[in-house]
């Protein structure tokens, strides 16, 4: 029967099978003027005075009018006044004289369900008995009014619920109530009947108070932070703090839940607490799916996985240990494929942001350098802020990453590591085009390259291996420009080299006094970086000395000649002392300027050869040219240089073909030298 089937003229052709079975879920919104057979006849005031009510469930209006309505009609005429005080399950009335409708609205419900229960019965037993077999009508009317009570004490029950956890509360003797007539329900109908008959059809209010548990959950978690819209200017502060009001509220609300609601439930066997806690989590769910779709940028994104992952996750999330949520029996707080779409958009907007934040630390140090501020000493090496902002900015967004979930850390890992591959060539190429490269600079440069190799390289080698070749490559060029300025400052001193004015002279010790300086700076680089630059200046230094020896300026005779070999013998000293002092381990430049003193100044021609022989064997770069221009700063006459230059390339030819052995791979010294060919080499030659 619908609501549009009312009137006395189609009364008579309601039968069995056209009436609506009992409600199964929230109940109908039945109201007087859609059932006109339920008719009051003056009940009003035949009631005893009611306490004051709650207020109304905004839902319960149309059910109370029609409960009303439907227990007034079982009545048909007020109570006779001096009645009896027994119960009467036939008119509606309890012994005290109230209606069905006066015992729901005050909150009796076992009493309510008592009578209705009678009611029930009555009509079950009428039909069984054919009383209503001349008055279909009547039973139809009978049996509607009883279908509306049952649902208005739904109603109510719905009602109770939605008050449990609102400022007021609902006392524990109306929840045990509550709970007494669920389960007296169930026990009335345990089954649906045989026959079918929708009178005798289980109620299912354990899933009605199951539904409106649900119901009371969603409308308190929707009531956070109603009608407030995630601006993108607010960042994440707003969504900070929806989500606080949100945890605060599911908190106090669970443990109202567990300390006062179960016990009073659990006493009726009642499991409270899972319903509860499976209605906020649903609830919460809910909530999160619609936030993550207005999130919008990477911090607000960070906000919500954390919130969802750290704090709703968090085993002391309610307070206590022992009303910690359950990971296992509860579903996934957010679907996923939602999850996995969340941390996608996180990963995309982070990798603009980390860009970003590289460009600030590039934009910060370009500031310093027009500042003209010179690099700090800490612990006993050159230091850049850049380090320490690059290995925060890395540090901050992984631990922040790995606190969501392992996989978005090592998403978070490759972001930082590509970015960082970026930003080193690219640092690189600004600071050689500034006005500030210095050696103070270059080594504190240096010194971070090293620092990102052996912390960050060392210990995510799998994920930052890619960085190697940028770093290598900076760190090569940092270490090329520094040498270079070192060359440039020493250079111009080795021009008196050689010279009258060198035999007389110390022209050297300018040059070692800028060794030593430089030295003191490479004290203060990374120790394998540091002694690769040394090595290499002392390279330069032994090379430098030779260039000027194998094509002086001046050529020495007699006892000039003679001069020139002990001055030349005390500067290799003087530089192979300097450079040990200083921690070099390049030693194998060390027999390279006595060989050339010693052919310069032996005076038994013949063991020049030997001399030769020596110079060979310990370096393997020695060309041809090098052994005229050796030859040719003697005058041994043509013979005897044919003679020596024939055994120099027996020798040349058999060292060559020897290959360059283990000790000695790699080590160039003279391949750098270049000697033109002069007039006295030509005369050698000849």
């Amino acid at each position: 029967m619908t609501c549009g089937q009312g009137g006395a003229d189609k009364a008579s052709a309601v039968t069995w099978a056209t009436l609506p079975p009992p409600l199964a879920g929230p109940p109908f919104n039945f109201s007087v003027s859609v059932c006109p057979w339920n008719l009051k006849e003056g009940l009003g005031n035949s009631s005893p005075p009611r306490p004051p009510e709650p207020p109304p469930h905004p839902q319960l209006s149309c059910h109370q009018d029609a409960v009303t309505t439907a227990s007034d009609s079982w009545a048909g005429d007020a109570k006779p006044e001096g009645a009896s005080s027994t119960a009467d399950p036939s008119t509606g009335y309890s012994a005290e004289g109230k209606s069905v409708a006066d015992l729901i609205t005050e909150r009796h419900l076992l009493a309510a369900f008592e009578q209705l229960r009678h009611l029930e019965m009555q009509l079950v037993a009428a039909k069984a008995s054919h009383a209503y077999e001349e008055d279909p009508t009547g039973f139809a009317r009978r049996a509607m009014d009883v279908c509306l009570l049952y649902d208005g004490l739904a109603a109510e029950i719905g009602a109770m619920v939605s008050e449990t956890l609102g400022p007021h509360g609902v006392d524990a003797a109306a929840l045990a109530e509550l709970a007494r007539v669920v389960r007296a329900e169930e026990e009335a109908h345990p089954a649906p009947p045989a026959d079918g008959d929708f009178l005798r059809t289980p109620r299912r209010w354990r899933q009605h108070w199951e539904d409106a548990v649900r119901r009371s959950a969603r409308e308190r978690v929707r009531r956070v932070g109603s009608g407030a819209a995630l601006g993108d200017n607010e960042g994440s502060s707003g969504l900070a703090r929806l989500l606080a009001e949100l945890g605060g509220l599911v908190r106090r609300d669970l443990q109202k839940v567990r300390l006062e609601v179960q016990p009073v439930y659990a006493a009726a066997g009642f499991p409270a607490w899972e319903a509860y806690l499976r209605a906020f989590h649903g609830a919460v769910a809910q909530r999160l799916q619609e936030l993550a779709c207005e999130a919008r940028g990477c911090e607000q994104l960070y906000v919500l996985l954390d919130w969802a992952s750290n704090v709703y996750g968090s085993p002391d999330f309610l307070g206590a240990p022992d009303l910690a949520l359950p990971a296992e029996p509860l579903p996934p707080l957010l679907e996923p494929e939602v999850w996995a779409q969340l941390e996608k958009d996180y990963t995309s907007f982070l990798e603009t942001k980390i860009a970003n934040c590289f460009t600030g630390i590039l934009q910060m140090e370009q500031s310093r350098w027009a500042a003209a501020e010179a690099p700090d000493v800490l612990q006993g090496r050159y230091h850049a802020p850049l380090s320490f902002d690059v290995h925060m900015l890395v540090a901050e967004h992984v631990k922040a990453a790995g606190a969501i979930s392992a996989e978005l850390e090592a998403t978070t890992l490759r972001i930082c590591a590509r970015a960082l591959g970026l930003f080193v060539p690219r640092f690189e190429k600004a600071f050689l085009e500034s006005e500030a490269v210095s050696e103070p600079h270059l080594g504190a440069y240096i010194n971070a390259c090293e620092e990102f190799r052996t912390s960050l390289l060392a210990r995510f080698p799998g994920i930052f291996e890619e960085l190697e070749k940028p770093l290598a490559a900076t760190t090569s060029s940092f270490q090329k420009h520094i040498l270079q300025g070192f060359q440039s400052d020493v250079q111009p001193l080795f021009r008196a080299v050689c010279t009258k004015a060198w035999l007389t002279q110390d022209v050297l010790q300018p040059v070692m006094d800028k060794v030593v300086a430089f030295g003191r700076h490479l004290e203060l680089v990374a120790p394998s970086r540091g002694q690769e630059i040394l090595n290499e200046a002392h390279r330069f230094v032994v090379r430098e000395y030779l260039v000027h020896a194998l094509r002086p300026r001046e050529r020495f005779r007699g006892v000039e000649r003679l001069t020139g070999s002990h001055k030349m013998s005390l500067d290799a000293q003087a530089i192979g002392d300097t450079f040990q002092g200083l921690g070099s381990e390049a030693s194998w430049l060390d027999q390279a300027i006595p060989c050339v003193s010693e052919i310069l100044g032996e005076t038994y021609k013949d063991d020049i050869g030997r001399h030769l022989e020596t110079l060979i064997g310990s370096y393997q770069d020695v060309r041809r040219e090098h052994v005229l221009a050796l030859l040719a700063l003697r005058r041994l006459g043509r013979r005897r240089n044919q003679r020596l230059l024939q055994r120099a390339q027996r020798l040349l030819r058999a060292a060559a073909k020897a290959g360059d052995s283990g000790a000695t791979r790699g080590r160039v010294l003279f391949a750098e030298i270049e000697v033109p060919t002069s007039m006295d080499v030509l005369i050698t030659c000849i």
